[in-house]
């Protein structure tokens, strides 16, 4: 099996990507890099153009983007079932859940973090459109199974509670039920309590390190 090299900040999205490599349950190698010139160096740029994390170099492909990362794991090591098989009607709202989350999500929370104007004026060329019709459409999937595709954990479920989570956090979306029983159920996965304990100690080592 080919070397799977995992390029992360404890504080970044790769926390989300960590998760998803604990329910893979495969050896990686974990490069830390630093906020700063070391995202920036000749030798990471060279991985990832945008000198932004996570990023992971398995064999010869180099993969960027949560998103992409999550689905090519999944089906890269399709014995572990973290996809829908291909022919499966549950293939498509797989995929949608995972473009869903890394666009329209992301972009309707960032625009109400940094009070980016979405209204009547824009909405219709706007990408995400609204977040309340986003935290609809989301609520809506969450409320007809146990996980975002039915009855299956897949690495969308790693995706969609992760950046529920955050964002909850932040205050970027407002108390909602559904949303905080979803993510309790997904953050008590063994995995996923491995993850975070791994980052929260790696945290922990670099804020030390700087002290």
């Amino acid at each position: 099996m080919s070397e799977l090299t995992f390029y992360t900040n404890p504080m970044s999205r790769g926390r989300v990507v960590r998760w998803m490599l604990e329910e893979l349950a495969i050896p990686y190698h974990t490069e830390v890099m630093a906020f700063g010139p070391e995202m920036k160096s000749t030798d990471y740029l060279a991985i990832n153009p945008m000198g932004k994390v996570p990023a992971i170099r398995h064999g010869d492909t180099v993969v960027t983007e949560v998103a992409a990362i999550c689905a090519y794991l999944a089906d890269r090591f399709p014995e572990k079932q973290l996809a829908p098989a291909a022919n499966s009607p549950e293939r498509g709202p797989y995929y949608r859940w995972l473009f869903f989350m890394a666009g329209p999500f992301e972009m309707a929370t960032s625009a109400r973090a940094y009070d980016w104007r979405i209204d009547d004026s824009n909405v219709q060329a706007v990408g995400s459109g609204r977040l309340d019709d986003v935290i609809r459409t989301l609520e809506q999937a969450l409320s007809r199974g146990p996980y975002i595709c039915g009855e299956q954990f897949t690495a969308a479920d790693v995706l969609v509670s992760s950046y529920l989570w955050w964002e909850t956090m932040q205050k970027n979306l407002p108390p909602n039920e559904v949303f905080q029983n979803y993510v309790d159920r997904m953050e008590s996965r063994p995995a996923a309590k491995r993850a975070n304990q791994l980052d929260d100690e790696l945290a922990e080592q670099m804020n030390a390190a700087t002290a």
